[in-house]
């Protein structure tokens, strides 16, 4: 009875054995499927970074170095000539403004002369069959009156020279002296009044000038 159950503990010994050593191949199985998607991710990981390091070696060689300088200097010219031709139209624009401003910079104040030109002209129409010379003198005076308003308030420019002023030579232009009972030099005379343009002189006042007695 003994050896019996000696030979039951030994087959129950062998049984437990060999299912252990199943669990230990079965969980030897799971660990490496469980670590399978990992082994892939790692090798893929290896596998771009060799690519970009590749790339990167390609990038830095004497050909793509070449290559990416001459895209620069292509891309530097075609700046430099957009920028020239901008200058040349620029500055084609600015001579044909200049060009302008000298052609027409009078047109205002011509068109502003058309109002004393044409009443010029209805006096000399109404003139030729006048028959009060007074009413004739003071149309032109009107009109002259008026011509001299609007240059003087709307483009600045003012007559002088009036018998009696005193001579100053910067902007009278003396045409005949003679002498007077006067203390110092003065106007006797105004042949061609002066004219400026703001406080400078675009036509010098033409005068008789009267100066002091000498002793």
């Amino acid at each position: 009875m003994k050896k019996n159950d000696k030979a039951k503990n030994q087959q129950e010994e062998v049984v437990d054995s060999a299912d252990e050593a199943q669990a230990a191949d079965d969980a030897t199985s799971e660990a490496a499927t469980e670590d399978a998607p990992q082994a892939a991710a790692d090798t893929a990981t290896s596998a771009e970074a060799n690519e970009n390091a590749e790339s990167a070696a390609t990038d830095n060689s004497p050909e793509a170095r070449i290559a990416t300088l001459e895209k620069e200097n292509a891309d530097l010219k075609d700046q430099l000539l957009r920028r020239a031709a901008d200058f040349e139209n620029y500055r084609k624009r600015m001579l044909q403004e200049k060009q302008d401003a000298y052609d027409y910079g009078n047109a205002n104040l011509l068109k502003d002369l058309l109002d004393s030109l044409d009443n010029f002209d209805r006096t000399v129409e109404a003139a030729a069959t006048a028959t009060d010379v007074k009413a004739i003198a003071d149309g032109i005076a009107m009109i002259n009156k008026n011509l001299v308003s609007m240059l003087e308030n709307k483009y600045n420019l003012t007559g002088y020279g009036a018998v009696g002023d005193e001579f100053n030579p910067d902007i009278h232009e003396a045409i005949g002296m003679q002498e007077g009972d006067v203390e110092k030099e003065q106007l006797a005379a105004v042949y061609l009044k002066g004219y400026k343009l703001r406080d400078r002189v675009i036509r010098h006042a033409k005068v008789m000038v009267v100066k002091p007695k000498e002793n």
